[in-house]
């Protein structure tokens, strides 16, 4: 049966309510016997926040205007990339038994994890909002408009977590590696400095990281009150798009193999 966008949907609408189930069951799962519960996921971007506004912004002497709102829109965005695809590669095996006893679309498994971390996005924006009073930033109109950079990156980490989802069924080690990449991919990401310190070929660079440009965008609309540009949304639209379309592509050519392997 050919590659098909239509079959995806249908499916999605018919075992939708199962996207439901696996949400609540990783949110009870986490916060089992914690005492302050959902709560940890405003106080730990908050925590974070002050640890590093202390180092950076004191020790450092940094230029930001208004680091903890600064770092916090780079971290909570980088986090939920980190977190959604990272529980999205391991969704797969961890869920060998159920998948091995009845028939679910598997692409639900790393779905539902995309949608456990932008819950928990929503709640760190709580934490972003809550610095930004406190920090006596501006609320001007074009704060409604920051769903636009979440919901790029919600396509983009769910085209990646597709693939990785599938590299981590074959390839076990991926599981440690991706820890490494990462890591990588946080310092190459301005998320706590400003991209001006670096130098003009590593900047030309890293302004090509999709990453990079939704956080900006969140930025813009968050801190700058400025609009982005067509092109920044040109760009992010065919990144997202593509990268999707291929974690699709790929996982609906490895999916049959799933069973033989976890």
């Amino acid at each position: 049966m050919n590659f098909s966008i239509k079959r995806y949907t249908h499916n999605f609408l018919k075992y939708r309510f199962l996207l439901k189930e696996l949400v609540v069951r990783d949110i009870k799962v986490k916060y089992k016997r914690s005492v302050l519960g959902i709560l940890w996921t405003i106080l730990s971007p908050l925590l974070t926040m002050v640890i590093l506004t202390i180092v950076f912004s004191t020790l450092f002497k940094s230029n930001i205007p208004n680091f903890p709102v600064y770092f916090l829109c780079g971290s909570i965005m980088f986090q939920f990339f980190a977190e959604s695809t990272n529980l999205a590669m391991n969704s797969i095996y961890t869920n060998s038994s159920l998948i091995r006893k009845v028939y679910i679309p598997k692409y639900m498994f790393p779905g539902s994890k995309l949608v456990f971390s932008l819950v928990n996005l929503g709640f760190s924006f709580i934490a972003t909002f809550i610095v930004m009073l406190v920090t006596h930033a501006d609320f001007h109109w074009r704060i409604i408009f920051l769903f636009i950079p979440v919901i790029y990156i919600f396509i983009f980490s769910f085209g990646i977590g597709l693939i990785m989802s599938c590299v981590a069924v074959f390839f076990r080690d991926m599981a440690h590696l991706y820890g490494i990449l990462i890591t990588a991919v946080n310092y190459l990401t301005p998320i706590f400095y400003p991209i001006d310190i670096l130098p003009d070929n590593v900047r030309s660079i890293i302004e090509y990281n999709p990453l990079y440009q939704m956080i900006y965008m969140l930025r813009q609309f968050l801190l700058y009150n400025t609009v982005p540009t067509l092109g920044q949304h040109i760009y992010l639209l065919v990144c997202c798009v593509v990268t999707l379309l291929i974690g699709l592509f790929v996982f609906y050519k490895k999916q049959d193999k799933f069973v033989l392997y976890i």
